[in-house]
């Protein structure tokens, strides 16, 4: 899968994957999802994003974490 709006440079942001060169890291749109925050309060947070820059963010990070296991601690 092709992801137009996540850039990584090893020179910029240590090569974390950002949103279109922006270094806005892909992790963080991630996280300000998971805390339960809002596209609009994302975007008002962060002009320069999208919305699609968003939607392509949670994307990438359902792509990241198929390809490999993730440690679960079991009950």
């Amino acid at each position: 899968m092709k992801f137009a709006r996540i850039t990584t440079d090893p020179n910029r942001m240590g090569g974390v994957p950002c949103i279109r060169d922006l270094r806005i890291p892909v992790a963080t749109i991630v996280a300000m999802v998971a805390d339960g925050m809002s596209e609009q309060e994302i975007l008002e947070a962060y002009p320069d994003l999208e919305s699609e820059d968003i939607r392509e963010a949670l994307r990438y990070a359902a792509e990241a974490v198929q390809e490999r296991e993730l440690p679960l601690r079991v009950s």
